[in-house]
């Protein structure tokens, strides 16, 4: 597929998961300017979605917000359909909706697990296999999840959301086999820490620590993380699958 070197994504649909603030938002931003339509999702914050979708067109391109919890068949199902009839098919999905939990496990309940797998887990498989059929019929496609740096090394106090963000690599790493014969690929961007609502719950304290271990002296931006995932999104980037590239400033390699 040909791209142009300013817009080479021109033409392009993307789907992009929890797209109303924080990295989702500067996705789905980044692939606007790159020129694709862009299908921004959200459960809740509808007025943050529609700013998001006002945003995209000012780069001259296709947009609209869609409600749907990703977690359920049905919504992903009508996500899917409602992003075809305006824009036709998906060239690029971007699994970015997930949750966080921070806590031991001997604290962590039966209902947060399944409620955190369900999340970073299950809805990335529902997405994508609502995309593939798509996908496989114009044997092209960009499929990028969204993991995190403590799905490849485990983070303490953090078991749970490690466990699933590993998980999504897993599910990213055997996909890439099943889908590269179709020229579709598979990869997962996996952040260090980066300044979003996620982080919260930390103190300033807390964010300086984090700072200070990482090898850059910084937390990263959102706007960082979307420019790894456009470039995997990249018509050029058709011999890279199956990959996870990590921006986290050095903290783990």
């Amino acid at each position: 597929m040909l791209s142009s070197t300013t817009r080479p994504l021109d033409g392009q649909n993307a789907i992009v998961t929890g797209a109303s603030r924080g990295i989702g938002r500067s996705i789905a931003l980044a692939l606007a300017q790159a020129g694709a339509n862009v299908t921004v999702n959200y459960v809740r914050s509808a007025d943050r979605a529609e700013l998001v979708v006002a945003l995209c067109r000012e780069f001259g391109v296709g947009a609209l917000s869609v409600q749907a919890d990703v977690t359920q068949s049905a919504d992903v199902a009508r996500l899917v359909e409602t992003a075809c009839v305006n824009f036709g098919p998906p060239h690029i999905l971007v699994n970015n909706a997930g949750v966080a939990l921070t806590g031991l496990l001997l604290d962590t309940s039966e209902e947060d697990w399944d409620g955190l797998m369900n999340a970073n887990l299950k809805a990335p498989f529902l997405c994508t296999k609502a995309v593939l059929p798509h996908m496989t019929r114009q044997r092209y496609g960009r499929i990028i999840n969204m993991s995190s740096m403590w799905g490849l090394a485990g983070g303490s106090y953090e078991v749970a959301y490690s466990a699933s963000k590993g998980g999504l690599i897993a599910l990213t790493k055997a996909l890439a086999k099943e889908m590269g014969p179709s020229g579709i690929t598979v990869n997962a961007v996996a952040p260090g820490a980066v300044l979003t609502d996620m982080l919260g719950h930390l103190s300033a304290e807390d964010i300086a620590m984090i700072a200070e271990e990482t090898p850059v002296g910084r937390l990263g931006t959102p706007e960082e993380i979307a420019a790894a995932v456009a470039f995997l999104a990249l018509p050029g980037s058709s011999f890279i699958t199956g990959q996870v590239l990590s921006p986290n400033g050095g903290l783990i390699t």
